[in-house]
């Protein structure tokens, strides 16, 4: 905990200065206030750290909106523009923000992977039981996916390892069932026993996570789902 405050204080100090930095660069290039925030939306979307540092220290809204309902540390998040995202939540970016398709910065960091952004999100108040728009936990595409490292920091963090989304499934069912069954999604189904999950906690056509194994032919996941009891 010591090492995250003196961690949160070092960023603050450093965006204080390139806030700074930016008012001295550009002193004459003020940008009106009806635009600053589309100006901020289009930097953060473009990755240009300099400008989004620049606008905010103009006054340019945090959590402007898109016509998608987008905000721009959510553009940045989709982007894995590290730097940019890291100005926004220092200057109060709304991690939980969730746009007109129900994806938040934390909701997509988790489910792209984007593992640097996920902890800023988590550093800065990340509603761990927010939902995307399939009524799923940043958890479940995470393992979906394959992001073996974003699974370890969102159980780390305790997102609920047995949610059931809106179509019937677990984080656990949908690393088998969305899968190949490599070792990347292997992995995560070890990770996720061992934070607790039901390995017989079944679809809503009663088929369990070893069924659904069994039926793709993956071998490894049916042996270590076997070992933990499943059935």
């Amino acid at each position: 905990m010591a090492d995250r405050q003196m961690c949160h204080v070092a960023w603050r100090i450093a965006f204080a200065a390139g806030l700074a930095l930016a008012c001295m660069a550009a002193p004459h290039a003020q940008v009106p206030a009806t635009d600053a925030g589309t100006a901020l939306l289009h930097a953060a979307r473009e990755g240009d750290a300099g400008a989004v540092r620049r606008f905010l220290a103009q006054g340019a809204p945090v959590d402007a909106l898109d016509a998608h309902g987008s905000t721009p540390l959510l553009l940045a998040t989709a982007g894995n523009h590290v730097e940019v995202a890291r100005s926004l939540v220092l200057a109060g970016a709304d991690v939980n923000r969730q746009n007109d398709q129900r994806d938040s910065p934390y909701l997509l960091a988790g489910a792209r992977g984007r593992l640097e952004i996920l902890r800023m999100t988590l550093s800065y108040g990340a509603d761990l039981k927010s939902t995307n728009r399939y009524g799923g936990t940043a958890l479940i595409p995470a393992c979906e996916r394959g992001h073996v490292e974003t699974v370890r920091t969102l159980i780390a963090a305790g997102v609920a390892v047995d949610h059931v989304n809106r179509l019937g499934w677990t984080c656990l069912l949908e690393a088998i069932v969305l899968s190949d069954g490599g070792p990347p999604h292997q992995d995560i189904v070890r990770q996720v026993l061992a934070a607790g999950a039901d390995v017989n906690l079944a679809d809503r056509d009663g088929v369990t996570p070893l069924a659904h194994a069994r039926r793709r032919g993956q071998v490894e996941m049916v042996r270590i789902l076997s070992a933990a009891g499943g059935r």
